[in-house]
């Protein structure tokens, strides 16, 4: 069989196409795949974030940031929306409703590229005019020459200062230390409470924005690459051009209470995975950008 929508060759009773990512579903004919949609219950809930200027950073490194608005997933992507994107869970610590874990940061952009094309969306991603990038080794050298196009209206990961922004309440700008409160208990699977595990997404309280587990349960993958903060005003910002680690940001179910802070700064290198790490998405609003 072929996929219809690539052309690609389909083994009998596969569920996604290998060169596109969409699922399939045999055709009247057999002799070619329909492509389907995907239903709402197997793909993240996005949550408008409308933009503003709030202080990013602590300390010495507080700076003034403003954020054209934006959209981002209610919960950690969790196992089951992973694998009905990419057909497989490579999590640790399995549960369907748990977030997915040990994904590497390439494979976090190869997740959001296959989503944007499942909903007909433009892919964000692209290494020169290709956005198919599954056949990139997550060792390869390629990986840093990988473009984000913020116009387009697909999925991708949130920048670093988006995803402090919306962990901080967005333009409520609650003054809470975690995301929702100043109790971590109240908002966050961490290395006190987890009994070492993740655990179900949004079983604790959510912030102001209604977004849970932005701290604590996995820490989680953002674009840009690890950099000393700025300390002047920026509009926009997607980080340094260049480097070796991609940040993380939330900390997760291992962590102490300080590395669960909204504004604790940590990375990693990009093709690393662990139990304790995974991802959320984030959409650009092109309306606000016109």
């Amino acid at each position: 069989m072929k996929c219809s929508k690539c052309g690609a060759e389909i083994t009998e009773n596969f569920k996604f196409c290998p060169q596109c990512g969409q699922p399939v579903q045999a055709g009247d004919t057999g002799n070619s795949v329909e492509i389907m949609a995907a239903f709402n219950d197997d793909c993240p809930k996005m949550i408008m974030v409308p933009g503003n200027v709030f202080m990013m950073g602590s300390g010495d490194f507080s700076h003034s940031v403003t954020l054209s608005s934006f959209s981002i997933s209610e919960t950690p992507v969790t196992q089951k929306q992973f694998k009905f994107v990419m057909g497989k869970n490579p999590s640790k610590l399995l549960g369907e409703n748990r977030p997915v874990e040990s994904v590497t940061w390439c494979e976090a952009v190869i997740f959001c590229n296959r989503l944007s094309v499942m909903h007909n969306f433009a892919p964000c991603y692209s290494l020169g005019r290709d956005t198919e990038l599954t056949s990139l080794t997550s060792d390869s050298l390629a990986w840093k020459r990988i473009d984000c196009n913020y116009e387009a209206d697909g999925y991708r990961l949130p920048t670093e200062a988006e995803w402090e922004y919306a962990a901080r309440g967005g333009a409520a700008k609650v003054p809470s230390v975690y995301a929702g409160s100043e109790n971590i208990a109240e908002v966050a699977w961490y290395g006190e409470n987890s009994d070492v595990r993740t655990h179900d997404v949004s079983c604790k309280k959510p912030n102001a924005l209604g977004l849970y587990d932005m701290c604590g349960n996995v820490a989680e993958w953002c674009w840009d690459f690890l950099d000393t903060l700025p300390v002047v005003s920026q509009t926009d910002p997607h980080g340094p051009h260049l480097g070796t680690m991609r940040i993380k940001r939330g900390g997760s179910w291992l962590d102490d209470a300080q590395q669960c802070t909204v504004f604790y700064r940590s990375g990693s290198a990009p093709a690393g995975k662990s139990s304790n790490l995974g991802f959320r998405v984030c959409k650009s609003i092109i309306e606000n950008k016109k």
